[in-house]
């Protein structure tokens, strides 16, 4: 079929265009007709590797793939979908469906998960759904542009020393056009400070576009940032925009920028220097214009020295230099984060709380927060759909979090809101006083003065009327 052909065959870019995956042919044909008739534009692949190729060369919306195939798996396919195409929603099917694969799948990012025998109303209904949510995500997205005008921060939320530091930098650098180099570690918030730099450019009209070079395989991560032509490898059915392209007059953000290849390193270098790419497969230059900001957890310096990195891409990268703090060295930030992320939570689950118990929020100040803001952001949203009351306390916090009051004067003292019913008081003392003599119910008895079988008793009835709800 000849090229006119092809595009006289394609779809109007309007109707929504769903890719199945199954290495069952007799379902992949069932459910890809099903979607040919709910007027939708069905896609095929017999496997894993045919779908992230797909994924690779074409727009899809939504992915709806079996989970269990050889080679790459369903699960697989959805994290990679995840850094390939962030866009697409993806649902999972399997023969072998359990709560516990239900769970991890959407906390991979599924948006939905069935079991097969595949019911078509259920299968039409979920894809519809997964259809809304993106129209749902690209109105959100084009809200939060608007609202980015008026606050030039980025989502960025905190007014310690530490943090107005990096931010009198990054205010400092944005308008240039200089290679910004982003170092910290993980969970400091990289993404959000490029997102601020690119925000108070003076590109910020222009795309925004990341890469997390972690996500991508090595054999793909050269295509996702150059492109390719048509026939420049198996499956490539037509030339593809590469990430360089799509950030043209805008900014490039390139996140784990220290795990890339040595080859790959060696072609963003030459981008770097000269203003333009090369796409897999061809054989002209493309100009770009694109202002650079790349991020790293890694010492990159040492790798330098270690000869894991070049020395000459080091010193491109780094003309620019912003170290993001850990959470542990703007612990003054943890009440500002912490009520930021409260009120971005209760909208999210439809709950009104008012704040934090003293205790709660010395806990959060005490804790040195391994996995910083992006910890505190998860240990947050756990005691917003946890916490029973209008208030946030310390046993709704994370265990860990907990523990950063062990030794400490209020280790023993606990907050009780007025108005609490004297059932959940008697339970409260009785839990706080078993984390103190790590779950000695006996010990917890002599403490409290009272019969031991009084705890297996009040214990017991808790756990009863947790079942019936």
């Amino acid at each position: 079929m000849g090229t006119t052909e092809q595009a006289a065959a394609l779809p109007p870019t309007d109707v929504p265009v769903v890719l199945v995956v199954d290495d069952d042919r007799a379902n992949l044909d069932s459910v890809s007709r099903i979607f040919e008739k709910e007027g939708l534009s069905p896609r095929s692949a017999y496997s894993g590797e045919e779908a992230l190729a797909v994924l690779q060369r074409e727009r899809i919306d939504v992915l709806i793939t079996d989970l269990m195939m050889p080679g790459i798996s369903g699960a697989d396919l959805l994290r990679a979908c995840r850094s390939v195409s962030p866009e697409t929603e993806v649902v999972l099917m399997t023969a072998h469906g359990t709560v516990e694969t239900a769970v991890e799948a959407m906390k991979d990012g599924a948006y939905d998960f069935l079991t097969k025998p595949l019911k078509k109303h259920n299968l039409v209904k979920s894809v519809r759904k997964a259809l809304e949510k993106q129209e749902l995500v690209k109105e959100n997205r084009r809200l939060r542009a608007r609202v980015a005008q008026l606050s030039k921060t980025g989502g960025l939320v905190g007014n310690s020393p530490a943090f107005r530091a990096i931010m009198d930098i990054a205010r400092q650098a944005a308008p240039s056009s200089a290679t910004i180099l982003l170092l910290g570690e993980s969970g400091t918030g990289k993404e959000l400070v490029a997102r601020a730099i690119h925000d108070l450019s003076t590109r910020a009209d222009a795309p925004f576009v990341p890469l997390n070079c972690a996500a991508i395989p090595e054999s793909i991560l050269e295509s996702e940032l150059f492109g390719y032509e048509k026939g420049a490898f198996t499956g490539a059915a037509g030339r593809k925009e590469g990430r360089f392209e799509r950030a043209h007059r805008g900014t490039l953000f390139l996140d784990e920028v220290g795990e890339m290849s040595p080859s790959v390193q060696v072609k963003l270098l030459r981008a770097i220097q000269e203003g333009e790419i090369e796409r897999l497969g061809g054989t002209q230059a493309v100009k770009v214009d694109v202002r650079l900001v790349a991020a790293t957890n890694r010492d990159l310096a040492q790798d330098v020295k270690e000869g894991r990195f070049r020395e000459d891409l080091y010193y491109r990268l780094n003309v620019v230099k912003i170290g993001l703090p850990p959470l542990r060295e703007r612990h003054g930030d943890v009440p500002l984060l912490s009520d930021h992320f409260l009120r971005a939570f209760c909208e999210k689950n439809g709950k009104t709380i008012l704040g934090f118990t003293k205790a709660a929020m010395e806990a959060m100040e005490r804790y040195g927060w391994p996995g910083n803001v992006r910890e505190l952001e998860n240990a947050i949203e756990r005691a917003v759909v946890l916490s029973r009351g209008e208030i946030v306390d310390l046993v709704d916090l994370p265990e860990t979090v907990r523990g950063a009051m062990d030794g400490a004067a209020g280790s023993r003292a606990i907050v009780i809101p007025i108005g609490t019913p004297m059932d959940e008081i008697e339970l409260r003392v009785i839990h706080e006083t078993l984390r103190v003599t790590g779950g000695d119910k006996t010990l917890a008895a002599q403490l409290l003065g009272i019969a031991t079988r009084t705890i297996y008793r009040k214990l017991d009835r808790e756990k009863s009327a947790a079942e019936l709800d």
